[in-house]
């Protein structure tokens, strides 16, 4: 009796579906080759007349060729911080077939010092990434005259 009750059921559960759709064709997609490339592209996806005003991170999620599948906004916070959940970050990078990741947020006061909370999500994403084999490239901290890497500063 337990077991025709179960079935009963079934049609309550939410179905999970996991979708990437491109709309860029393979040969079309940026390549990776330096951290300037990067902040180049960071640039041109960020909104000008808010990369002064408040705080936003995103990640560009790469295939096996360092060609960029995407880029994902994480979140979007006040004039000094927002808030990053690794969660989301690895959802869209194994949602999109992601080999490696580079991590990228603006600093709305200009500079480009990275703070504590900004090392520490580093470390945090390195760290996740190596369990689940999504590799953490870069972390670039922007603003629209200079940028700061942490793989060019050795500070991974």
């Amino acid at each position: 009796m337990e077991t025709s009750t179960a079935n009963q059921h079934w049609n309550q559960v939410s179905e999970i579906e996991l979708i990437y759709k491109t709309k860029v064709k393979a040969s079309e997609r940026p390549f990776i080759n330096s951290s300037r490339t990067v902040y180049q592209l960071a640039l041109g996806c960020w909104n000008p007349d808010t990369i002064e005003f408040f705080e936003q991170f995103k990640i560009l999620l790469l295939n096996q060729s360092n060609k960029v599948l995407g880029i994902y906004e994480i979140s979007s916070g006040g004039i000094s911080g927002t808030v990053v959940d690794l969660r989301l970050i690895f959802a869209a990078a194994l949602k999109a077939n992601a080999v490696s990741l580079i991590m990228v947020h603006n600093h709305p006061s200009g500079q480009t010092k990275p703070s504590e909370a900004d090392k520490q999500i580093t470390r945090k994403v390195r760290e996740a990434g190596s369990i689940l084999d999504v590799k953490l490239l870069d972390h670039l901290i922007i603003t629209p005259e200079t940028y700061y890497s942490f793989a060019d500063e050795g500070a991974f």
